[in-house]
């Protein structure tokens, strides 16, 4: 049994005290006496009206008494106020003390996750552990657990062990929790998520149909990964629980206070008026002005989180930027043509057999010189069949941080024609790796020295993991800067 002190009693805190309170000791703060008063004499939670609420919470508007002897806090606040509320804790903190945030936002002034604003306020008054902060979020309405329905959640740490511990105590009978180590995918998640439902809801309120929410949701989902991909995030976190399935949940429930807002403003309420109309804050409206931000600053296009700010912010009406959405320059849904794909397809199906070693290396590949040729040479001699992940010219620019002087596509063609590569795919996040490996079999893993022990994690896949000498005297950068000069 573990004991742990929720901070705040909003309809998340209270359902999460109730769930908890079955195999633990739970106490519940909140700065509203009014709150903390109806619940302890109703056993009721004014807006969870189907859900008994536990006896055994020990609820108070006593900080110090709340946090008195617990070993997990759970901030329940909202995101506008979880900077304030961390000031309030801070005083009654340790260091062995694990923090989960459940609030879901970004801060607009400094573009900080929940975590990360949890943790900058406490390392200016004491250290403490990063991977002591645990960001838990998933497809999880309060309505919902508070009466234990069915439930999936994700328990987001740098620390594995931490988010491990979180998973144990917060697994229920009625909730499965997963880890997930990219704590910053599973925060752009549940920040970003709020506005593609707002959208949603506009839909509703407009009168469209399921071809539209269908739409919103898939598209949406590609311009949350897109932006979280930029920001260094791993892209299976954005087709997770965390991700996908919170999307999906609160674009189409009625539960969802941000699809209710999108609503209400759909069928044309004022912004304000919609917002008081939920009855509780939207996340989604506080949400809008950091992904603007996010977007000039990562170089990233959102078209629908654009769409639903001008709506929210400028007071755009909704058919007039639907009718933007839809007068978008036509594309493609794949970075790359239907006949690159059918090629690669065939060649992988081809070449692949029982006795064939798997070769992989990564890389830019700008400005092809003997040092490439080399390194491609001597990888492609550690077995039967070499592909090469290329690195986007997004991922180059955005994480990277460098500029190519050939595109993709011309770098993609070079590679193409050596004799030495059979395959080459994209490399689009730091993070793929250990799929890709998986996904083409793959035997050797390649790269050069300078990344020395950096890779070694692939070996407990059964990959063989080789890192090779660069050829010393020649470099892109070498010959940028020479040309330069």
């Amino acid at each position: 049994m573990s004991k742990i002190a929720i901070i705040g009693t909003g309809t998340w805190g209270i359902a999460l005290a109730n769930m908890l309170s079955e195999k633990h000791c739970v106490k519940a703060w909140s700065a509203i006496p009014e709150e903390i008063e109806y619940i302890q004499k109703n056993h009721r939670h004014p807006k969870l009206k189907d859900a008994v609420i536990s006896s055994s919470i020990q609820l108070s508007c006593d900080l110090s008494d709340t946090l008195d002897d617990v070993e997990i806090i759970v901030m329940a606040v909202p995101s506008i106020f979880v900077r304030e509320t961390t000031r309030k804790i801070i005083p009654y903190l340790k260091p062995e003390h694990i923090i989960v945030d459940v609030a879901k936002g970004m801060e607009a002034q400094t573009l900080m996750t929940m975590s990360e604003i949890i943790y900058s306020e406490i390392q200016n008054q004491m250290d403490f552990e990063y991977g002591h902060i645990v960001a838990l979020s998933g497809p999880t309405h309060a309505e919902e657990v508070s009466i234990g329905l069915p439930s999936t959640i994700v328990s987001a740490s740098v620390d594995e062990l931490i988010a491990q511990k979180v998973q144990d105590i917060f697994t229920s009978s009625f909730m499965r929790v997963y880890t997930n180590k990219d704590i910053k995918g599973v925060e752009v998640c549940g920040s970003m998520k709020n506005i593609i439902a707002l959208a949603a809801g506009i839909s509703h309120g407009l009168g469209y149909g399921d071809n539209a929410i269908a739409a919103l949701v898939t598209r949406g989902i590609h311009e949350i990964s897109r932006l979280g991909i930029a920001m260094g995030c791993s892209i299976h976190t954005f087709y997770g629980l965390a991700g996908l399935g919170d999307l999906v949940v609160t674009c189409t429930s009625q539960n969802s206070r941000n699809n209710q807002c999108g609503t209400y403003i759909g069928q044309g309420y004022e912004v304000n008026e919609a917002i008081k109309k939920v009855g509780m804050v939207v996340e989604g409206i506080n949400a809008l002005d950091a992904a603007d931000l996010l977007s000039a600053r990562y170089h990233v296009e959102l078209p629908i989180i654009r769409a639903v700010y001008d709506v929210v912010k400028f007071g755009l009406e909704p058919q007039l930027s639907v009718q933007r959405l839809f007068q978008r320059k036509s594309k493609s849904e794949i970075p790359f043509s239907i006949l690159e794909l059918v090629h690669e397809n065939r060649e992988m199906k081809n070449q692949r057999g029982v006795k064939m070693k798997r070769v992989i290396t990564y890389g830019t590949f700008d400005l092809l010189h003997y040092g490439h040729i080399n390194l491609l040479r001597r990888a492609k001699a550690l077995g039967d069949y070499l592909i090469v992940a290329l690195s986007t010219d997004e991922f180059v620019k955005l994480q990277k941080h460098k500029e190519c002087y050939f595109s993709y596509a011309e770098r993609k063609s070079l590679l193409e024609a050596m004799r030495y590569v059979d395959l080459v795919i994209p490399e689009e996040n730091w993070d793929q790796k250990k799929e890709d490996c998986q996904q083409y079999h793959i035997d050797v893993f390649v790269m050069g020295d300078d990344w020395e022990g950096q890779f070694d994690y692939l070996r407990d896949q059964g990959v063989e993991v080789v890192y090779l000498p660069r050829t010393p005297e020649i470099s892109t950068s070498r010959i940028k800067k020479d040309l330069h000069e």
